[in-house]
């Protein structure tokens, strides 16, 4: 069955005539010649039609559960190039994660991921045995004049640093010889289509996962965040402020923000379930090494067993409590009780950024309480299915 009801019309066609007369006027072919080109591109009426549509319905948006499955299978690919564990990945997935990324994270458009070569790739060490810094410079898209389409300069998150890393070092070791661009990428078309593919065996649907769409919610998730008219713009690429005013007809409401946080949303509680390894009784926790043992002091609040780590906290570059749920080797404590009871302090801690006049939801630490929130009922739920 198709995830959305009604399918996104056809389009294209007018574009496809104009596209036809404008080949006619430069070869002068049938009668026409150049000067009729300024009178094809501005005064031929096209079709009635709304090019919003689909951000108005919300079609072009992923879900929460769709967005879990990119970050999840970017943490995993992360994860797996310093694992000696797994097998090394092939060239063409670290290529086809990078590209997701970039549109996923950036709302980059497939002709801007496509034409990213060496030197727009920027990486060092603030620290030598910290975590890499990679910085990423690429050029606005689809501007009329040339002298609108400026440099933009993004920062990957850290926690998937090492995946550009990785690139990096392959391509300076020789790989992709004679190649020019960094994902080794042919075409505009070739980039889109292996985003698409990748999305949708991710997600499992068929109508859904274009770069488009990537970059529809990277927009959308900005928005519903509390970001400006002009963060907006900036961050599309956007030459004029209204050219995002789409999303702004569309997002929920600043109630509706504070519900999603609070996990009272019922879009923000149907999160996947959660890939732990497997819930685990009281005795077993206290079995376990202390270093296994979870527990951590997030925005002051004191939490401890929880629940138990496969890893261990030392091994982990997340922090505790906020990052282990949802972490698929994060093996909960078989006790409701006590997990509500973690909703809870979690919830206070939501309200307390609104009381307190510092409802930053566009702040990291806003958006990983949002989640951590949705996660720790997925677990509730989880529980409760059992019952």
């Amino acid at each position: 069955m198709d995830r959305h009801a009604n399918p996104r019309p056809a389009s294209g066609c007018n574009r496809f005539a104009k596209t036809l007369l404008r080949l006619l006027c430069a070869h002068r072919l049938c009668g026409w010649s150049p000067t009729y080109e300024e009178f094809v591109r501005s005064s031929l009426p096209g079709p009635a039609g709304n090019s919003h549509a689909g951000v108005r319905s919300g079609d072009v948006f992923l879900s929460v559960d769709e967005e879990a499955a990119i970050v999840r299978h970017l943490d995993e690919v992360v994860a797996a190039l310093g694992s000696p564990a797994v097998p090394a990945l092939s060239n063409e997935s670290l290529h086809d994660a990078g590209m997701v990324l970039c549109a996923y994270q950036f709302a980059m458009r497939p002709i801007q991921i496509s034409m990213i070569d060496m030197r727009n790739v920027r990486i060092w060490h603030d620290a030598p045995d910290g975590p890499p810094t990679v910085h990423l410079t690429f050029h606005m898209a689809k501007q009329r004049s040339v002298s609108k389409r400026r440099p933009l300069t993004r920062r990957v998150k850290r926690e998937w640093a090492a995946l550009f890393v990785a690139i990096h070092a392959w391509r300076k070791a020789g790989g992709a010889a004679g190649a020019s661009r960094f994902f080794d990428v042919q075409s505009v078309g070739e980039a889109g289509s292996r985003i698409a593919a990748l999305v949708k065996n991710l997600i499992g649907y068929d109508d859904i996962g274009t770069a488009t769409d990537l970059r529809h919610t990277a927009a959308q998730r900005l928005v519903d965040a509390g970001a400006s008219h002009e963060e907006l713009a900036e961050f599309m690429g956007h030459s004029y402020v209204q050219t995002g005013l789409v999303y702004f007809r569309t997002s929920a409401s600043h109630a509706e923000r504070v519900n999603r946080a609070l996990g009272a949303s019922d879009v923000y509680r149907r999160v996947a379930r959660i890939a732990h390894d497997r819930f685990i009784s009281p005795e077993e926790l206290t079995q376990l090494k202390g270093e296994q043992q979870i527990g951590g002091v997030p925005h002051g609040i004191p939490i401890a067993g929880i629940g138990g780590c496969t890893s261990g906290q030392p091994a982990c570059p997340y922090n505790p409590v906020t990052s282990c749920y949802g972490c698929r080797k994060f093996m909960p404590l078989h006790d409701k009780a006590m997990h509500e009871s973690v909703l809870a302090s979690m919830r206070e801690v939501v309200l307390f950024f609104e009381q307190g006049s510092r409802g930053d939801t566009v702040s990291p630490t806003y958006l990983q309480l949002q989640r951590t929130i949705a996660e720790i009922q997925a677990v509730i739920d989880e529980l409760e299915s059992e019952d």
